[in-house]
């Protein structure tokens, strides 16, 4: 430990301690003050200036100190953002200058505009920026145009279950408000004022990127041309979805975002050409140290780089540590140490502390650090095991050697950082390519040797116009790529690998900062931590029914790599969500179709009583002595009910357990058969049906059945939900205005409010054995808890949050005949999307 202090191995750890600070800020239940952060800071400070002569206790307090201090800085950064969130949707006439113009892949445009007016209604707590798309756009929008348009706004979405990725939480740090879509428009108005200078430049900027991102797709065409243009200038919208997948499916989907690698090769390929042309002026090159030349200009080309490709957090980061090495050469220092990627951790968790909690971040520093430590051991290895001098070979030896020592290090490279970022993509993606290792060492050397160096010579010779031929030649190499990529993903086996437990993530981080930092025998140790964390990964109970925060979805784990949904066509970014989650292969449909059905008016009988059954048949009671109805797959309904126990909130009361206990020889029939096939609603019948393949929707209702016996219930409204009070486990209400429902039954229901304000919900399944009676138990748990946090500080005034029903525009009053008197003007609803998107009006 001597050793490694002496070495230097506290100041790499420095912003290890920085980042947990900024993990645990992030990852707290409720908004820590400013004072308290900052009393921590100084306390600790002083603590351990005065500690300085008792060494373990100086150390223990300068980490504790490092920790606060980055909580301090996370605390800062959401302070400095302090973004305005929409609270609710809402239709409105939007007016504001387009920040960026994206043409996707499947036609439509996507526009990032910053909001100078919206009227119609005028919405007082308007967000400063929206991303919003359009099917189409008029000539002329690019960035810094002014435009106008009606547009459908809506906050940004919470997870689509818990622990998953949470948009608001990024929406909040890039400062993007609201999102939707142009219902009219947009169109092209005059500008109100003079735009600001900075904003000026940077839509010259802009424009400039998707001018030649436009060249360069349009002179080699395709996806090549899509994957050309976000390699030079970092415009990925057009890439199309199929050749996304098949880069994904392959390991390779890093090479189309800007990063670590382009930097690496961008600057590699800039001091090579720089290097060659000195070595043409040998008088110049033995009297000056041109290496140091070459590091100063590719400095600067990197910058331009990050520049022109958007500039977005992973190209700056890799720009960080790149310059900060490229720096190192100048001072005649070794570029590749941990001290530098230690310095280049630093600045950007004091830039972007939020980033700490993205994959970006975790998986690019996770597989540097991991080079680097495999680098430095196997210098020392060589140092201490120097080999014997070789005679002279042959140029076809030499040359064959070379390709071997290069293969050999590209599958080393692949190896040690697919293996350092593996736990980092299972436990963001829950998927990790199976053949990713052979994808690489076919596709790398061609995208090292081929697509970069005349990516980067197209560029330089982008001014003059003789760019044509290196871009044609970047273009094969793509296309050999785009190729390789879709060879492996169509025999690429299936890559989910389901829930990963955080202890897991965190001990194996824990492995890999030992196995990276430590120069010694010490390194030894990280082999029990790491394993220790693989046995942990076994250990993650995985949910059994997912509920997207919208309350119209839900997905039921049926086992044997299915999973059912309650719509016919779900939202297809959820569902494979929930299937990587679940390891699910396989959608169920649902049989039959839910839809709402239309109160009917009761009518009145000969004696002047009301016909419950003509109302509502589903609903009779029926106490009978006769055996019950049986349930899904032909078993007796429990008598026991059903227990729930929730995180959130509390479990309803057992009253209806008790009174079946009762009288066990008597059982309500919340599901009466009905002869009358005109007045009978279908879904009466569903309880008869089998329901463990799927759900059977009839009417308002959806059932299934889980595995373990649960009964699942999806209703869209809380008349719909009361028919299956006594016979099931779990009841979610797509309704907001739905209370009480159930409240004399051990049910667990979920309504549209609760989803409102917590977002999505995932449910466990524990079966038990109280007495002669089965039981299951459901636990719930929601993806976002309460108190909120600033970033989720809108969700609590949306209508659904506020358990108000849906806003109905008033029908317009008819014109009144001739004598009669005027009919009153009906006014806005006061509870209207419009006063529901201002926190202020909500209030």
């Amino acid at each position: 430990m001597s050793i490694e202090l002496d070495r230097g191995v506290g100041f790499i750890v420095l912003p290890v301690l920085l980042a947990v600070g900024a993990l645990i800020y992030f990852s707290l239940g409720h908004e820590p003050g400013f004072l308290p952060l900052a009393a921590g800071t100084v306390g600790l400070g002083v603590l351990a200036f005065a500690s300085r002569v008792r060494p373990a206790l100086h150390m223990a307090l300068v980490a504790a100190l490092l920790c606060v201090l980055g909580a301090f800085v996370a605390k800062a950064e959401t302070w400095r953002a302090g973004t305005k969130m929409l609270g609710g949707e809402v239709t409105t006439r939007l007016s504001g200058r387009v920040v960026e113009a994206e043409h996707l892949a499947n036609g439509r445009v996507r526009l990032t505009i910053d909001v100078t007016g919206t009227e119609r209604p005028v919405l007082r707590y308007a967000p400063d920026r929206v991303r919003v798309s359009a099917r189409r756009v008029p000539e002329g929008v690019t960035a810094g145009s002014a435009v106008t348009g009606l547009v459908r706004l809506m906050p940004p979405s919470g997870p689509v279950r818990p622990g998953s990725y949470d948009f608001s939480f990024e929406s909040y740090f890039d400062g993007i408000g609201a999102s939707g879509f142009f219902l009219r428009g947009p169109e092209l108005t005059e500008a109100s004022g003079t735009m600001p200078p900075l904003a000026a430049f940077q839509a010259a900027v802009e424009r400039f990127r998707h001018d030649v991102a436009r060249r360069i797709s349009g002179r080699i065409g395709g996806p090549e041309g899509e994957i050309a243009a976000a390699l030079v200038v970092g415009v990925r919208a057009g890439i199309p979805e199929d050749v996304k997948d098949a880069l994904r499916r392959s390991g390779i989907y890093h090479v189309i975002s800007i990063s670590g690698l382009h930097m690496a090769l961008v600057a590699g390929t800039i001091m090579g050409l720089l290097r060659a042309g000195f070595a043409l002026f040998p008088d110049f090159s033995s009297r000056r140290s041109v290496k140091k030349y070459a590091a100063a200009l590719a400095i600067v080309g990197l910058a331009g780089y990050l520049f022109i490709s958007g500039a977005e957090v992973a190209a700056q980061r890799s720009f960080i540590m790149l310059a900060i090495m490229l720096t190192a050469v100048l001072f005649d220092r070794a570029a590749l140490t941990l001290r530098n990627l230690a310095i280049a951790a630093i600045v950007v968790i004091l830039l972007s502390p939020h980033e700490v909690v993205g994959p970006s971040f975790q998986m690019s520093f996770a597989a540097t650090a991991a080079l680097v430590g495999a680098y430095a051991a196997w210098s020392d290895w060589r140092a201490d095991h120097p080999g014997q001098a070789q005679a002279n070979r042959s140029l076809a030896r030499r040359a064959v050697r070379y390709l071997l020592l290069a293969a050999a290090g590209l599958a080393v490279t692949s190896i040690v950082a697919g293996g350092a970022t593996a736990i980092y993509a299972a436990w963001h993606f829950q998927q990790m390519p199976s053949l990713g290792l052979f994808t690489n060492l076919a596709a790398m050397p061609i995208v090292s040797a081929v697509v970069m160096p005349f990516a980067v010579l197209g560029a330089l010779a982008m001014p003059f116009g003789l760019d044509g031929p290196f871009f044609d030649v970047m273009g094969l190499g793509l296309g050999a790529t785009i190729a390789i990529a879709r060879w492996f993903s169509e025999r690429s086996p299936t890559d989910m690998v389901g829930l990963v437990p955080p202890a897991s993530v965190a001990i194996l981080t824990i492995a890999l900062l030992i196995a990276t930092i430590c120069s010694t025998w010490l390194r030894i140790a990280a082999v029990p931590v790491a394993l220790a964390g693989l046995l942990l990964l076994f250990d993650q109970p995985r949910p059994d029914l997912f509920i997207a925060e919208d309350g119209r979805l839900v997905g039921l784990g049926l086992g044997h790599g299915r999973i059912a949904v309650n719509r016919s066509r779900p939202n297809e970014f959820t569902i494979d969500n929930w299937k990587r989650a679940l390891r699910a292969s396989e959608v169920v449909r649902p049989e039959g179709k839910q839809e709402r059905v239309a109160a009917a008016k009761p009518s009145e009988t000969a004696d002047g009583k009301l016909a419950a059954e003509q109302q509502h048949p589903l609903t009779v009671s029926v106490l009978r002595t006769s055996p019950p109805l049986p349930l899904p797959g032909g078993e007796e309904p429990p008598i026991a009910g059903v227990a729930t126990s929730q995180k959130l909130g509390s479990s309803p009361p057992q009253s209806g357990r008790e009174v079946a206990r009762a009288k066990p020889e008597t059982v309500r029939e919340d599901f009466a058969l009905c002869d009358d096939p005109v007045n009978c609603p279908e879904s009466a019948s569903l309880l008869q049906r089998p329901t463990t393949d799927g759900f059977v929707c009839a009417d308002a209702l959806c059932l299934a059945r889980h595995p373990s016996g649960a009964i699942v219930a999806h209703a869209l409204d809380a008349e719909a939900a009361m028919d299956v009070c006594a016979t099931a486990s779990v009841i979610v209400i797509d309704d907001a205005a739905a209370k009480g429902v159930c409240r004399w039954k051990d049910v667990l229901v979920v309504t549209k409010r609760d989803l409102a304000l917590n977002s999505s919900a995932a449910i466990t399944f524990s079966g038990e054995a109280i007495g002669e009676a089965p039981r299951v138990a459901a636990t719930i748990e929601y993806a976002i808890s309460r108190p909120f946090r600033p970033w989720h500080e809108q969700r609590r005034f949306s209508r659904e949050a506020r358990g108000l029903a849906p806003y109905r525009r008033p029908d317009k009053p008819a014109t009144p005949t001739k004598g009669a008197p005027d009919s009153p003007s009906l006014g806005p609803d006061p509870a209207s999307p419009t006063e529901s998107a201002d926190p202020k009006d909500a209030q």
